[in-house]
């Protein structure tokens, strides 16, 4: 799969999907994709950018994902950042870092994860939820705050 029949299959896999903040969910796969592009990330890591939570939210099977004409890179990236139930921080942690790759993924993620103005719009207890959440995960990969 090339880079643009990968942006169209996350799309089609995440249409009608929206965030916390209720705006589209392909917002968020465009800003993770931008993001690694602009932190030199390559095709591979941008690819994953774009499918990086199509196997957690169940828009699209692990078994999907095995069988996609991807690299087994990019499958490693998201495989790598898909959380498991019940998985500790750190452990999830510990695979990203492991895995050649991810962690610009993981990076970006966390970058529009956490964006200000993005966070503006929730309620109070949501922000303060995510933004310690945000903030420990760059902890446990070791991201400086201006990542």
């Amino acid at each position: 799969m090339d880079l643009a029949e990968v942006e169209a299959t996350a799309r089609a896999a995440h249409a009608g999907q929206t965030d916390k903040a209720g705006r589209p969910y392909t917002e968020h796969l465009r800003a993770v994709a931008d993001g690694v592009r602009l932190r030199g990330g390559d095709e591979e890591q941008i690819a994953a950018a774009w499918l990086h939570d199509a196997v957690e939210d169940d828009k699209l099977s692990h078994a999907w994902l095995e069988e996609a004409a991807l690299t087994r890179r990019t499958k490693d990236i998201v495989l790598a950042v898909t959380k498991r139930p019940g998985e500790p921080p750190e452990d999830y942690a510990a695979r990203i870092l492991a895995t050649p790759g991810a962690l610009l993924v993981k990076e970006a993620d966390l970058a529009h994860n956490a964006d200000p103005a993005r966070l503006a719009v929730l309620d109070d207890a949501t922000r303060t939820r995510l933004t310690a959440k945000y903030a420990s995960m760059r902890a446990l990969l070791d991201l400086d705050a201006e990542s």
